[in-house]
């Protein structure tokens, strides 16, 4: 079978399902610029050799997910499918080497691109995107326990022996969020959205600062304000990487949620003559 090479540029935060157990979901372009989205992804599992950062070229063999009808959705041949991690794309140029791989297409026109998704021919469920104007950054409070129900499905699951079973791991669960952040923002006609923020970034970032505090969860989430609202958003060249869920794809008004974001130095100076 031949190897897929995917530059993987999205980690969402894990997430509790109770069909795939804890899952994180990747996504990035292949060497002709598609977009693509693996999952599942057993990430934490993974031997530390094939736990893959965000801009680092991989290799692995990838079949189409046929229980997934977005056109992007892709999944390891086996959930033993070795993972090869090749270059790692760094930041040198003010981004210049990612930005050729990840800005060829960039919507601005959210309406637009609400549509493509909609439209069972295009279907489109990962994209780039270019905000005008980010308008706020909202966290809520939000519960602070995954659910039971699923949590005891997948302990019956591993005592049952699933697919994802390594009877040398304990029991783990990746711990949850306790708020939700959501982006207030406008598109190039004006329209306003809020979008909720899924990276594996914002999830990271808010632990770190909760063990930086001691536990001050306004400290830390006032801290994430400040990287998310007054860093990225007022001083950055912001771009959103958007995601659909494949429960939500067709039925909510907009199906899109930020999973990961883009954010060089604004190019001061402009070339003259170009």
């Amino acid at each position: 079978m031949p190897k897929t090479k995917v530059l993987i540029t999205v980690k969402t935060y894990p997430t509790i399902s109770g069909k795939y157990d804890e899952l994180v979901c990747t996504a990035g372009f292949t060497e002709d610029g598609k977009w693509i989205r693996i999952y599942p992804v057993p990430f934490r599992k993974k031997a530390y050799e094939q736990q893959y950062r965000k801009y680092e070229w991989i290799e692995l063999d990838l079949v189409k997910n046929k229980s997934d009808f977005r056109p992007e959705s892709f999944r390891p041949y086996s959930l033993d499918s070795e993972i090869k991690i090749l270059d790692h794309i760094d930041t040198s140029g003010n981004w210049a080497k990612r930005k050729e791989v990840v800005l060829n297409e960039v919507y601005k026109n959210l309406s637009e691109l609400i549509a493509q998704a909609k439209n069972k021919e295009i279907c489109t469920s990962l994209a780039v995107f270019k905000p005008t104007l980010i308008k706020d950054f909202i966290a809520k409070e939000v519960d602070r326990e995954w659910d039971k129900k699923k949590i005891e499905k997948l302990k019956a699951q591993r005592e049952q022996g699933n697919l994802f079973e390594h009877p040398e791991d304990p029991f783990a669960v990746v711990d949850k969020l306790p708020y939700k952040f959501t982006y207030i923002l406008e598109d190039s006609e004006g329209k306003e959205s809020r979008m909720m923020i899924e990276d594996w970034e914002i999830g990271a970032l808010f632990w770190n600062l909760m063990r930086k505090y001691e536990g001050d969860e306004s400290k830390a989430v006032a801290d994430v304000k400040k990287k998310y609202f007054d860093d990225f958003a007022q001083t950055k060249d912001l771009y959103l990487f958007l995601g659909t869920s494949q429960v939500h794809h067709y039925v909510s008004h907009n199906p899109f949620m930020i999973i990961g974001t883009f954010h060089p130095k604004i190019e001061k100076q402009m070339k003259l003559f170009q």
